[in-house]
């Protein structure tokens, strides 16, 4: 049994256990045990083995005598007294109920104890019947919010964040790469575009021990993978199978020969693919996942790269965010005839990112310091950040209000003073808008600030022509610099509310206020559609983490992604600015 299916078992118990009312310390011992475990490099079940010594396992932090025991028994039985125990008790079930909005482990206690709800079939006749009304802390608007978030449940459920995505892709190809003989794995389909949602992966394998004489000692490496749950099929050069999280995974294993066509075949989209096959039709070629063919006397005329494959057709190289068939492949043949305009553009990079101008520290939900917040984004190349706590509004985050405002900005004022020009850190904070479009902090607290970031954190049920002008009503505050996550959409948990986006755009762009995309990757937000929209209306465009940590801003990377799916360049990003003052002469004039 691997780390992630040790974990995923350790916070299952913990989930059961607060179902069941459990001491919050020992909960809280499972649940840190499962992120230690999931974090580990190396595979715990090799520390578990009988010739290990079982001081490597108790050396590590969060795991005792107890939880040792408990990894022992998971590792040898595929799971534990405990789990076995709290599962005669409840439901397996039960704990898709804890991924509904409002359905906490006491809420699943108290439909499963009041009636004997236990999944979500069950749940969902429950509240249509109108049997959750009755039950205390619950009533027809938390039931419409519940039925609305099990539609959203069964329509994402099969699909996956590309952060998550890209998790296990790394962990398959790091096992895959473990047999002789294969020298790259490399993922291919939506995931190497950068879709913001994956619904399975497409990984490529090449090297000596994928050549077709000898394919199949690879093919049963892959096919016998620790991580597999379900052996899907198992074809000369193919492996399909399922994670334990339903996942599919496909595993491709080519020669070197015809890796450049695989790569361009599998990559896709269907649509840029099926553009790319009648442009090779009208040339007297034809296109596959093995080479690219004339077909007079079926000859090659390439496969080892997707390089020669783009240039063969009278094309310049297409990077795989752009394909799908938006445009690209005129683009693409303008730029391989040297056209003065209409070609490909330059695609903003990781490289060209100088700052990051939202994020969060202890003063609120944050859990760094201002200056251990600095040292993070020194270490990553930002030449400047903003520290962007949040305001009093938004209580669960332990919210400033005016004076704290300010007192924080003195302090970061003062590290700032520290940091004797290795890094700028403006002062700033993440302001809510609140239900009228009014903002949650005084103009004249806001005045003292450097940025400010407006927000929606909450009404998120109004009317599209209301919400569209509460927001368009709190840019027009002369203090507001950025529009932090505009859509207000959790990837496969909330929906945007029903802005009316081009309005917003156009209105901010007048103002010269910048919009944010929020390259957390469990909000991404603006989308690459809205981000193509904001830049042909003129906006500004912010990139930002909204980093709680300092681990978090590395979702710069995710953003750069979608960026690049909405064909933005470098110039297209206010923080892109070289230099802290430069940053500043990019965003809206304060009067």
């Amino acid at each position: 049994m691997d780390n992630i299916a040790l974990a995923r078992l350790l916070d299952e118990t913990a989930s059961l256990l607060e179902i069941d009312g459990a001491d919050v310390f020992r909960v809280r011992s499972y649940r840190r045990a499962a992120e230690t475990v999931e974090q580990q490099t190396i595979q715990l079940a090799t520390l578990l083995a009988p010739d290990a010594d079982p001081k490597l396992l108790l050396a590590i932090p969060g795991i005792g005598k107890g939880m040792a025991a408990n990894l022992r028994d998971l590792v040898d039985t595929g799971t534990m007294p405990l789990r076995e125990e709290l599962l005669t008790k409840y439901r397996a079930t039960m704990l898709d109920l804890l991924r509904l909005p409002g359905m906490g482990p006491k809420t699943v206690a108290l439909v499963w104890s009041a009636l004997q709800v236990s999944n979500m079939d069950e749940l969902e006749a429950a509240a249509k019947a109108g049997q959750l009304n009755e039950l205390p802390r619950m009533g027809e608007k938390f039931t419409t919010k519940l039925l609305k978030g099990i539609e959203d449940y069964r329509k994402n459920s099969s699909r996956f964040r590309i952060d998550v995505a890209r998790e296990f892709a790394e962990r398959i190809s790091a096992l895959i790469l473990a047999f002789p003989g294969i020298e790259t794995v490399t993922p291919a389909g939506s995931l190497r575009r950068g879709r913001e949602t994956v619904g399975d992966l497409d990984l490529l394998a090449t090297g000596p021990a994928c050549e077709p004489d000898v394919v199949a000692a690879a093919v049963q490496h892959v096919a016998t993978l620790p991580l597999i749950d379900n052996l899907l099929a198992r074809g000369q050069n193919k492996v399909t199978f399922t994670l334990r999280n339903n996942l599919q995974v496909d595993v491709r294993l080519l020669p070197r020969v015809s890796y450049g066509a695989a790569m361009q075949y599998f990559t896709g989209s269907k649509h840029h693919n099926v553009a790319l096959r009648q442009r090779a039709i009208k040339r007297g070629l034809t296109l596959s996942e093995y080479a690219l063919v004339r077909l007079e006397d079926n000859k090659i005329i390439a496969s080892e790269t997707e390089e020669a494959i783009y240039n063969a057709l009278d094309l310049a190289y297409i990077p795989p965010e752009l394909r799908e068939n938006n445009g690209e492949i005129e683009a693409a043949a303008a730029s391989f005839s040297g056209a003065a305009t209409g070609g490909l553009p330059k695609l903003i990079t990781l490289a060209d990112i100088r700052g990051d101008v939202h994020m969060h520290t202890t003063e609120t939900d944050g859990t760094a310091s201002i200056r251990e917040m600095a040292e993070a984004a020194i270490a990553r190349g930002r030449k400047y950040i903003a520290i962007t706590d949040h305001s009093k509004n938004l209580a669960m985050t332990n919210g400033m209000d005016d004076a704290r405002a300010l007192a924080h900005a003195a302090r970061v004022r003062q590290v700032n003073a520290e940091m004797e020009g290795r890094i700028h850190i403006f002062t700033g904070v993440e302001v809510d808008i609140l239900a009228e479009g009014e903002l949650d902090l005084e103009d004249a607290t806001l005045a003292q600030l450097d940025i400010v970031v407006a927000s929606v954190h909450s009404r998120f049920d109004q009317p599209k022509e209301v919400i569209t002008a509460r927001i368009i009503r709190a840019i027009e505050n002369p203090y507001v610099r950025i529009l932090g996550h505009p859509t207000g959409r959790k990837l496969l948990k909330r929906d945007a509310y029903a802005v009316d986006v081009e309005a917003v755009c156009r209105r901010a762009a007048e103002l010269g206020v910048a919009v944010e995309h929020n390259a957390a990757p469990a909000r991404t937000d603006l989308s690459d559609a809205n981000l193509r929209l904001a830049k042909s209306l003129g906006c500004r465009i912010s990139m930002n983490t909204d980093a709680h940590a300092t681990g978090e801003m590395d979702y710069m990377e995710d953003g750069i992604v979608q960026l690049r799916r909405a064909w933005l360049t470098a110039d297209d990003v206010v923080n892109t600015a070289a230099t802290a003052e430069e940053f500043l002469g990019r965003l809206r004039k304060r009067s």
